[in-house]
């Protein structure tokens, strides 16, 4: 995982949500005297401190942090952008002669910064207002047309990556698998790469992810969306598809009752976080040994 001695450390804290990697890499950063960078892409935004779990003013005052909180919810925040923004936090930390630690579990960031990007054209605007303006069952039909190996590949549901998928076949004529064969940039043969997964057993991770949803719930969520709500902003924005955001709204607005969207939210985190472990298992750690 990691190559010659010469090269400057970089640590990797990844796990699935709600596993405990933020107090692991808070304890790591303390002995190591490290520099915690977030790679949580809901983290990114300052609007949702509570909704996605941030480390508190206490726990940010122990050991320095980066890209929490930095980004606002209107400003959508790609891969590329972070990856961009983590590399200049590592390079920051180098240069303290301080351990930078990565800690998160958004698989596209992480292999974003560390193996690179396709490299898509940026997509006509006129292309992406189109395929955004459809309804999700339509674009995947669209795209079982267009690309059906992407559509064969994903869930009907998965409006987001569906509408990646049908806007870069329109917009390149090429295929988004086609471009993914492709990479630049990237920093894994400029470092000396060390990851740390944090993996509890099952039960235990989703019974975790239903006490963070009560958390939630005692610490001010709902007013923290009352908040981002009342901004009006663009709903097809990352800030606004984060879990919790929608059945929350939906209470508040008098359309879904309180336990029905925490039951929601508590499904959503579940699904989120079995999704990441898949990704840690045949990507992160089959890619690093």
């Amino acid at each position: 995982m990691s190559d010659p001695e010469s090269l400057p450390r970089l640590a990797l804290i990844a796990g699935p949500t709600a596993s405990g990697k933020s107090a692991r890499a808070l304890t790591l950063a303390e002995d190591a005297r490290g520099t915690i960078i977030n790679a949580d892409a809901t983290q990114v935004y300052r609007d949702l401190r509570i909704l996605s779990a941030r480390p508190d003013a206490n726990e940010e005052a122990r050991a320095p942090h980066r890209l929490f909180g930095h980004r606002d919810g209107a400003d959508a925040c790609s891969a590329a952008d972070w990856a961009a923004e983590a590399e200049a936090a590592i390079a920051e930390a180098h240069a303290a002669g301080r351990l930078p630690i990565l800690v998160g579990g958004t698989g596209l960031y992480i292999r974003t910064l560390l193996d690179g990007i396709a490299p898509v054209p940026e997509i006509d605007p006129a292309v992406r207002a189109e395929v955004r303006a459809l309804p999700t069952a339509t674009a995947h039909a669209a795209l079982t047309n267009e690309d059906p190996a992407a559509a064969a590949r994903l869930h009907p549901n998965d409006t987001s990556r569906i509408q990646r998928a049908l806007e870069v076949i329109r917009a390149t004529g090429r295929p988004i698998e086609d471009w993914r064969t492709e990479r630049v940039g990237g920093i894994r043969g400029a470092v000396a790469l060390t990851i740390e997964v944090i993996d509890p057993p099952v039960a235990e991770l989703y019974a975790r992810c239903d006490t963070r949803v009560d958390r939630m719930i005692a610490a001010g969520g709902l007013d923290e969306v009352a908040a981002l709500v009342a901004r009006g902003l663009d709903p097809a924005l990352p800030v606004m598809r984060a879990i919790g955001v929608a059945p929350f709204a939906a209470s508040l607005a008098g359309t879904l009752a309180l336990s029905a969207a925490i039951n929601e939210v508590k499904q959503a985190t579940r699904n989120y976080a079995k999704r990441q472990r898949t990704w840690l298992r045949h990507q992160l750690i089959k890619n690093d040994g």
